[in-house]
């Protein structure tokens, strides 16, 4: 069924390339594992073709949403979710060449996208850009890139004047369970996106982080997995503790960007 429907997807004049990401993109994935599908298109395709091609497919559709990405969010006959979507390949590229080439860091997640394009499984690419695209940034993780995300997470976690770990301190003298909440997130997203650089891995993305951290980072803060599991009891039933559980988080990770 799958197949069928990527066949007519590929059929439409507009899609130029087709990939598959996430787990379904390698061989860890079962059955249930939902699809994340990656259309690059030349034009926008009308919400009505896209409705009479999914309509075959799917028990539920959502059309259109815009929250993150422009998608249309499924839920296929089998009943596994099924995410479409619709990326222009030349804004794509412009994107990853920016992180990748130009070396520019973001808050938190800044490989993603260039993880997924390497990792991405190429179902169509009509006149090979996509491949192209991926051959020209399988390259070896750059120093300046290391560095400038290094830098920038780091300023963000402790070391400038809006960093994360003095918003969340301030948060816990108020009692502020949002905030703490709010600010702890993004206190991660940059902790996060700092191991990654420091092994010179790209950043799989938000799911299942601490065990593919254990798996494929050679370079760890000490104690880590024990430390943020004491932060995230602590969220929910000692919050006099969390300066303390950010403060030693912060210790850890000094230790190896020195």
């Amino acid at each position: 069924m799958i197949d069928s429907l990527f066949n007519e997807l590929a059929s439409l004049e507009q899609v130029e390339a087709i990939a598959l990401g996430g787990s379904r993109s390698g061989e860890n994935y079962d059955e249930k594992s939902d699809y994340d599908v990656y259309l690059y298109i030349t034009a926008p395709i009308s919400e009505d073709t896209r409705r009479a091609i999914l309509e075959k497919y799917c028990g539920y559709m959502e059309i259109g949403n815009h929250y993150w990405e422009y998608e249309d969010n499924c839920v296929l006959k089998k009943g596994v979710d099924i995410d479409i979507l619709y990326r222009d390949l030349d804004a794509f590229g412009e994107d990853v060449s920016s992180v990748v080439e130009k070396h520019e860091p973001r808050n938190g997640y800044t490989t993603c996208m260039w993880h997924n394009l390497i990792t991405c499984k190429i179902i169509c690419d009509k006149n090979g850009r996509l491949q192209k695209m991926k051959d020209r940034f399988s390259v070896p993780y750059p120093e300046e890139l290391c560095k400038n995300i290094i830098e920038r997470n780091t300023n963000l976690l402790y070391a400038a004047m809006p960093a994360y770990s003095l918003q969340i301190k301030k948060a816990c003298s108020r009692l502020d369970r949002v905030s703490i909440v709010h600010r702890t997130a993004a206190f991660l997203e940059s902790y996060f996106d700092v191991i990654f650089a420091l092994n010179r891995l790209t950043h799989p993305g938000e799911k299942r982080l601490v065990p593919l951290c254990k798996q494929n980072c050679a370079v760890l803060p000490e104690n880590f997995e024990e430390n943020l599991n004491t932060l995230f009891y602590d969220m929910s039933a000692n919050t006099d503790k969390i300066s303390d559980d950010i403060d030693l988080i912060i210790e850890e990770l000094k230790k190896i960007t020195k």
